[in-house]
C-alpha cells in the first residue's frame, strides 16, 4: 500500500464528453495522472484543452451538459488513514462529496473579480465555509478566519474582514478566495489560473503566498497555468495537456530541458523572454501571414517620417479624481486622488513606444486621456496632425470627433469589449458608419479585407463574437481598431487574458501591421517580457509617474531606477537555474516605500552617463559615447 499512501489523488483513464449522443464532443480522452502527498502538479496547455473541465471532474461540479464517461479519480483521504474513495462514482450531490468539496479539497478559481460576492464582505464569504464543514461557534469561527487572513498577507486582518471585495486590490481579492479555499485546510488545492492578468509584483506575492501556505498546512497542489515561467517557479511535476489528451508529462527538468513532443517544444518557443535576440520572433503555434489590401498599404506609404519626428508629446500631464468625504472606500481627510502626476514624454512617428507598470499606477488612465475618453486635469497632449500641432486636451465638439478616429484603441479584455448582441460585420461597420464612410455596401467590403488582414475568414461575418475563442476576440478587436486606418494605436495589456501560444500570434501580428502599415503605436502592460519583445523604447510608470524611460534593450539590461530593477526581478521565467525568490511575501509594490533617494549613484554601464537634473526629482543621463539618453525620477 505504500504507493497509494505517497498519492493523494490519481487520475486514471478519465474521459469527459459534452452533448448527447451522435453530438457529444469528447473534451478530455483517457488522461492519467497522479498528485504525490505534498507535492506541486502543473497542468499546462492552451485555452480550450480541457484543463479546467479536469479540475471541475475533480471538484464534481461539471455543467450539466458534461459528462464523465469513462475512467476513474481516486482521492487517498490522510483524514482516512488513506483510505481511497472514487470521487467518479460518487453523487456529486452526496454527503460524502460535499464533505470532500471545500472540505477536503478545494479550488481557487480564475477570476477573483467575479468570483467573490459583492454584496458579502469577505470575512462572511470565508466564514461560510466553515459553518458547512466544522462545527464552531460564531466567535470561533471569526478567529479562524482572521488567522487565514493573516497567514495568506493582509496587512490588517480584523480590518479586512469587514471589508467588500470591491475595496480590495486585484492581488488581495485573489489572497480572500485563497484564504476561503484554505481556510479549511484541505489535503488538495486546486489553483485555475490564479495569477491571469496580475501584474508581476502581485503575482509574485500570490505565488509566495501559495508556496507559504503549502509548506505550512503541508497540502497538495494541483496548479492549472498557460504561463510557463509560473511552473518553471513553482511545479514538482508537470503534465501537458492538448486537445483533452496528455502529450508529456516529467519532472521540471524533463519539460524544460528535455522536452520530446513538438507541441510541448513550440509552446516553449511561444514563450517571450528578456534575453532574445535583436530580431528574434517568437513561433506561434498557428502563424498569420495575411498579405495586406492595396487600400492599406497605400495609406502606409502617407505616414512615412523622419525617425525623430514626434506624433505624440505630452507635456506636465496630470489627473486627479474628486472623491465623496467621508466614503466607505477612503478617509474622510483624502478627497483628492491623483491617478497621474505631472508625466511627459513624446513618441517618435513609427515606433512602439512601451508603457509599463503595476496596477493602479495610471497607465490606462493616461491612454484614455490621449484618447480623450477622460478630460486631463492639467497639462498639454501635442499630436502631430500632418505637420500642424494640435493639442488634443483643448479639442471638443466636431473637432474632436474628427481626431479620434486618427488615434484607436485595442483593450484589454476580448469577451467584454465585443457586443454580444451584435454581428462581426457589425462591430467593424459601426466605426465606419458613425465617421460617414463609404456606403454598405463598401463597408461590407472594408470589413471583408479587414478579416483577412487578421487572419479571419470574411465567411465568419455573420457570427456572433461568442462563438470565436479569445484568441479570435482579440484578432476581432484589432480589425475593428484598425477600420478608420488609424496614425495611432493604443493597445491597453491586448495579450493579458491569452495564453501563450495565442498570445504569440497576437503580438507578431501587432508587430507585422505596425511595420507594414508604418503605425506608431503605444503598448501598454504588466509583462515586462512582452513590451521588451515589442517596444522600442519603455516608460516605467510608478504611483501616477515616470520613473525611467529607455530604449528596450538598454533598459532590460541595464535598469537603473530600483523601482524597475525589483519589476525585472519579479518577472517569473523558465530558467531553472534562476527562480523567483519567493521566500517572502513583502515584495514591493507600488503603494509602499514612496520616498525613492533619487539621487543615487548608478552602477555597472549606466555608471559612465553623466546626469543633469531636468526638472524636479527629474534627470536625463547622457551617455558620452552615443546618443543615448533616459530619463529617471
Amino acid at each position: 500500500m505504500s504507493e497509494s499512501v505517497a498519492d493523494l489523488l490519481r487520475v486514471e483513464d478519465l474521459r469527459v464528453g459534452i452533448g448527447s449522443g451522435v453530438s457529444r464532443d469528447d473534451v478530455v480522452k483517457g488522461v492519467s495522472f497522479r498528485i504525490p502527498k505534498g507535492k506541486t502538479v502543473a497542468l499546462v496547455g492552451e485555452s480550450g484543452s480541457g484543463k479546467s473541465i479536469i479540475a471541475q471532474s475533480i471538484m464534481g461540479i461539471l455543467p450539466d451538459i458534461a459528462e464523465i464517461t469513462g475512467g476513474s479519480i481516486t482521492f487517498f483521504d490522510p483524514e482516512k488513514d488513506g483510505e481511497p474513495v472514487d470521487i467518479v462514482q460518487l453523487p456529486r450531490d452526496g454527503k460524502r462529496m460535499r464533505h470532500l468539496r471545500g472540505g477536503r479539497i478545494s479550488i481557487i478559481f480564475q477570476e477573483p473579480m467575479t468570483s467573490l460576492s459583492p454584496v458579502h464582505t469577505v470575512g462572511n464569504q470565508i466564514d461560510e465555509a466553515l459553518y458547512l464543514h466544522r462545527d464552531v461557534s460564531r466567535q470561533e469561527c471569526r478567529e479562524l478566519t482572521e488567522q487565514m487572513l493573516d497567514l495568506v498577507g493582509f496587512p490588517d486582518a480584523s480590518r479586512a474582514y469587514n471589508m467588500y471585495s470591491m475595496e480590495l486590490s486585484g492581488g488581495l481579492r485573489q489572497r480572500a478566495m485563497i484564504a476561503m479555499a484554505l481556510v479549511c485546510h484541505p489535503a488538495l488545492l486546486i489553483a485555475d489560473e490564479p495569477t491571469t492578468a496580475l501584474d508581476v509584483t502581485v503575482q509574485a506575492q500570490v505565488l509566495a503566498v501559495l508556496k507559504d501556505v503549502q509548506q505550512k498546512l503541508g497540502m497538495s497542489l494541483l496548479l492549472i497555468t498557460h504561463d510557463l515561467g509560473v511552473v518553471a517557479n513553482m511545479a514538482d511535476e508537470v503534465l501537458v495537456l492538448y486537445h483533452g489528451m496528455l502529450m508529456e508529462a516529467g519532472t521540471l527538468d524533463d519539460i524544460f530541458h528535455r522536452a520530446r513532443h513538438p507541441y510541448l517544444k513550440a509552446l516553449l518557443a511561444a514563450v517571450p523572454r528578456l534575453d532574445m535576440k535583436p530580431g528574434e520572433k517568437l513561433v506561434a503555434l498557428r502563424e498569420l501571414d495575411q498579405e495586406l489590401p492595396q487600400s492599406f498599404t497605400e495609406r502606409a506609404k502617407e505616414r512615412l517620417h523622419e525617425p525623430e519626428d514626434t506624433i505624440l508629446t505630452l507635456r506636465n500631464l496630470s489627473k486627479s479624481f474628486e472623491t465623496k468625504k467621508g466614503s466607505r472606500l477612503v478617509s474622510s481627510a483624502a478627497d483628492r486622488i491623483i491617478a497621474v502626476d505631472n508625466v511627459s514624454f513624446s513618441v517618435r512617428h513609427g515606433e512602439c513606444f512601451g508603457l509599463v507598470g503595476e496596477s493602479g499606477c495610471g497607465k490606462t488612465s493616461l491612454s484614455k486621456m490621449i484618447m480623450r475618453a477622460i478630460t486631463p486635469t492639467s497639462g498639454e497632449i501635442r499630436y502631430d496632425d500632418g505637420g500642424k500641432e494640435i493639442d488634443l486636451a483643448k479639442l471638443s465638439g466636431r473637432e474632436l470627433f474628427n481626431m479620434r478616429r486618427k488615434i484607436q484603441m485595442v483593450f484589454q479584455d476580448p469577451f467584454s469589449s465585443l457586443s454580444p448582441r451584435s454581428t462581426v460585420l457589425n462591430i467593424l461597420s459601426e466605426p465606419m458608419e458613425i465617421h460617414g464612410d463609404g456606403d454598405r455596401r463598401w463597408r461590407r467590403e472594408r470589413a471583408r479585407e479587414l478579416m483577412n488582414m487578421v487572419g479571419l475568414s470574411p465567411t465568419f461575418l455573420n457570427r456572433y463574437p461568442h462563438s470565436f475563442s479569445g484568441g479570435q476576440r482579440q484578432r476581432i478587436g484589432i480589425a475593428r481598431a484598425l477600420a478608420l486606418d488609424p496614425d495611432l494605436l493604443i493597445c491597453d495589456e491586448p495579450v493579458s487574458a491569452l495564453d501563450v501560444s495565442v498570445q504569440a500570434q497576437i503580438l507578431n501580428l501587432l508587430s507585422r501591421l505596425q511595420h507594414e502599415l508604418n503605425l506608431t503605436t503605444i503598448f501598454i502592460s504588466h509583462n515586462l517580457a512582452v513590451v521588451n519583445y515589442v517596444a522600442d523604447r519603455v516608460a516605467v510608470m510608478r504611483g501616477g509617474r515616470i520613473v525611467e524611460i529607455a530604449p528596450g534593450e538598454i533598459l532590460f539590461q541595464d535598469p537603473i531606477h530600483p523601482y524597475t530593477q525589483n519589476l525585472l526581478q519579479s518577472i517569473p521565467t523558465t530558467d531553472l537555474e534562476h527562480p523567483l525568490s519567493l521566500g517572502q511575501t513583502d515584495i514591493l509594490t507600488s503603494s509602499t516605500d514612496e520616498n525613492w533617494d533619487r539621487k543615487y549613484v548608478p552602477e555597472g554601464p549606466g555608471a559612465k552617463m553623466e546626469m543633469t537634473e531636468v526638472g524636479k526629482d527629474h534627470f536625463v543621463l547622457v551617455r558620452p559615447d552615443s546618443k543615448t539618453t533616459r530619463l529617471v525620477a
